[in-house]
């Protein structure tokens, strides 16, 4: 953890006063390990608390993951507005060194280190590699074309390296792919649920954002602080349920908030697709907070508690990961959905090229049927903690 922050502290403070674009693109490159703290607080979390404490410290975790990322938006086009997008990192930086300092002095080192495994470099590379296809074609599939041949070439070549990379990390000793872990069930259900998600997160906040920003009749015209205001709703919903639902699945179990906040986030979006103000986008996001805290906090539990501790950094560590591919494609997956969805409207005297209305509901009933995958994945889990611990589909 100390390594991840150091170097992500080092990288920020390039990011913010880097003279040049490619600078920024190659510093902000390098935060991207800041992502691996979430995974190594989630384990040790599994690893320095009793069992039945865990549910509870994954979703204060958890909530703060979530929260944390609404009002870095809202914070962030603030301090933007006011001093630069410079700013953020200007004031993140010695906060962040701050929290590196407190972690050296009171964390506890993980009991279950293991000084002599090599880091599997050639495994990480290629599986970045083949994500990076993925995301690049379908970020670029609207302005070189669906049919193109490098769109396609991307969309085919991603997907199809990994046959091979798969075939590699069996003979690594210490996979970044590890099959024989991602083979047990709770694990893979955990990690399709997660990416489903990150999708589903990805695809409908770029469309409510941009339906937000843009200018009517596309979108309401708001500038990027009013919307900040707008998602608080995230922060004030997720936040108490979250730790709320980790306090009671020791006794509930996983599976219930996993149904039940699948079904709450289905509704959220379903309500999303029709909305007609933003009020009405603020008070339906509300009903996704609900279901969303608790599917989150409900997927790292069913992780945590279902694979053994010597295996817990490279379990929550993928599975991180899963969730940021899942946002990830997203992102362009919006996008795609929303540049391909247009017709021209008249704003301001020019005549602008605008995602119409229907595109925005695409991608919120896209959202639903992922969803719904996600609460039909749900029955296939093993439950992992409460009185009917060990209950699943097959069992």
């Amino acid at each position: 953890m100390m390594y991840i922050l150091v170097t992500y502290v080092v990288a920020a403070t390039m990011t913010s006063f880097a003279p040049s674009f490619n600078l920024i693109l190659a510093s902000r490159f390098v935060q991207g390990v800041g992502l691996g703290v979430f995974a190594l607080c989630f384990s040790l979390a599994r690893e320095q608390f009793p069992r039945k404490l865990v549910p509870r410290a994954q979703g204060v975790i958890s909530a703060v993951q979530l929260s944390g990322g609404a009002l870095g938006l809202l914070g962030g086009a603030v301090i933007t507005n006011d001093f630069g997008w410079q700013g953020n990192y200007h004031i993140a930086v010695p906060i962040i060194a701050v929290l590196t300092t407190l972690i050296y002095f009171v964390v506890r080192e993980s009991p279950n280190k293991k000084p002599g495994v090599s880091l599997d470099y050639v495994g990480s590379a290629w599986l970045g590699a083949s994500l990076i296809a993925i995301v690049l074609g379908l970020s670029e599939g609207t302005s070189w074309g669906w049919t193109s041949a490098p769109v396609l070439g991307l969309l085919v070549a991603g997907p199809v390296a990994m046959v091979p990379l798969a075939l590699y990390e069996r003979r690594v000793a210490e996979p970044v792919l590890d099959l024989k872990l991602l083979r047990q069930r709770n694990v893979m259900v955990a990690n399709l649920l997660i990416i489903s998600f990150g999708l589903v997160s990805g695809i409908a906040f770029q469309a409510l954002v941009y339906a937000l920003e843009l200018p009517s009749p596309s979108g309401f015209g708001i500038g990027i602080t009013d919307v900040g205001l707008y998602l608080l709703p995230l922060i004030v919903i997720v936040l108490p349920v979250a730790i709320g639902v980790g306090a009671a699945i020791p006794k509930y179990g996983v599976k219930p908030f996993l149904y039940i906040g699948s079904i709450l986030v289905t509704i959220g979006f379903l309500m999303l697709s029709t909305y007609t103000s933003p009020i009405q986008i603020e008070v339906y996001l509300m009903v996704y907070a609900f279901g969303g805290g608790m599917v989150t906090v409900s997927i790292q539990n069913l992780l945590v508690l279902s694979i053994a501790k010597s295996e817990m950094s490279l379990g929550t560590s993928l599975n991180t990961a899963f969730r940021y591919v899942g946002q990830t494609l997203g992102a362009p997956a919006a996008g795609a959905i929303l540049s391909t969805f247009v017709a021209g409207y008249s704003v301001s005297g020019h005549i602008l090229s605008l995602p119409t209305r229907a595109a925005f509901q695409y991608c919120f009933y896209v959202s639903v049927v992922a969803f719904v995958a996600v609460g039909l994945l749900s029955i296939f889990a093993r439950e992992v903690i409460g009185k009917n611990q060990g209950e699943g589909h097959g069992t």
